[in-house]
């Protein structure tokens, strides 16, 4: 696979998402199912594997500390603190107390005692994010950690963290259907030195044609309460969604490759971490990396599904309180309808 950097690090530019084998899309797969994937993207070169400490409230986690046993040299390994369980309801905790004992829980959980990559999940907004971030210096400083990351945060909270501690890495949706990191923190991140880890790449599985009625999801879907996937706004999406797939078949490739291409094309410092349940996915998703697709096709992509033609907001109101990414004018009154 082509290579890309972060941090130190020099990992293949497309890396997997794991929270969708313990979490958060319906009923996830059998533990059987999710390690022989694991090890089937290891055996297929993916070197950048995400988790965090929320996915599974920890069960992610121990998937992983259990599936990596005896292959962890051959990996980098991502987790995130800041975001976890706490009976049974999620919680937003960035104190520097509470994070040190997150990531000596991800530790014993990933069976490791280093932890390549971690980023601060949510910045707790009612805690500085120069303590969050000294916090996680001092664990670096400890040998726990080998950098550190940001989720869903500003360039202008990123340039505060950084200030304190070298930021490796900032991850943020990025796909075709939804642009925010376009405003700012795809730049900022490029001034600083940190990669941008794409999460979503495929729009939660929309830009795979892989969702023809969110009604069929399953009941613990979170898709169900994304406004993008319901009934205000979902046909008009799928609209969109019949002239892409026409558009990568005359590309000679699929949807969801097309739409990693178009990720990986932005900028050389963008790393995608499609997730997926299936091993046929798995291989599909990779194979991005080798197809060719002309400028003309990813621009004609980029102008069919974009900030201006998708319909909805990503986040309910709520989620999107939670968050410090930019925002594009016409969300703001999009939120606060839904």
């Amino acid at each position: 696979m082509g290579k890309r950097r972060i941090g130190a690090a020099e990992v293949p530019a497309i890396g997997l998402g794991c929270m969708v084998l313990s979490h958060a899309y319906g009923v996830p797969p059998s533990e059987a199912d999710a390690i022989a994937l694991l090890h089937r993207a290891i055996d297929l070169g993916v070197g950048h594997f995400d988790t965090a400490a929320l996915y599974g409230f920890g069960k992610n986690e121990e998937l992983l500390g259990r599936a990596l046993k005896g292959k962890r040299q051959r990996i980098h390994l991502a987790s995130k603190c800041g975001m976890t369980g706490v009976d049974g309801k999620r919680v937003i905790d960035g104190r520097p107390q509470t994070l040190l004992a997150t990531v000596d829980e991800s530790l014993r959980r990933l069976q490791t005692d280093h932890i390549d990559l971690c980023y601060l999940h949510r910045w707790d907004q009612r805690v500085p994010i120069e303590d969050s971030v000294g916090a996680l210096g001092r664990m670096v400083e400890a040998g726990k950690l080998g950098a550190i990351g940001l989720s869903e945060v500003s360039a202008d909270t990123l340039r505060r963290a950084h200030a304190v501690h070298p930021i490796a890495a900032l991850q943020t949706e990025y796909s075709l259907w939804t642009r925010n990191a376009e405003i700012a923190v795809l730049q900022a991140c490029r001034e600083i030195g940190a990669a941008f880890v794409a999460f979503s790449p495929v729009a939660r599985g929309y830009l795979a044609g892989a969702i023809a009625d969110p009604e069929s999801l399953p009941e613990q879907d979170i898709r169900r309460s994304m406004p993008r996937f319901g009934q205000a706004h979902f046909p008009s999406n799928l609209a969109l969604l019949e002239q892409f797939a026409r558009l990568a078949r005359g590309a000679d490739c699929s949807p969801a490759q097309l739409a990693l291409k178009w990720v990986l094309t932005r900028g050389d410092h963008i790393i995608p971490i499609p997730g997926t349940t299936s091993i046929a996915h798995l291989e599909e998703n990779l194979a991005a990396l080798s197809i060719e697709v002309s400028d003309a096709v990813l621009q004609q992509a980029g102008d069919l599904i974009s900030q201006q033609t998708v319909s909805g907001p990503r986040y309910p109101a709520g989620v999107q309180r939670e968050i410090d990414t930019e925002q594009f004018d016409n969300e703001h009154s999009a939120v606060s309808d839904t």
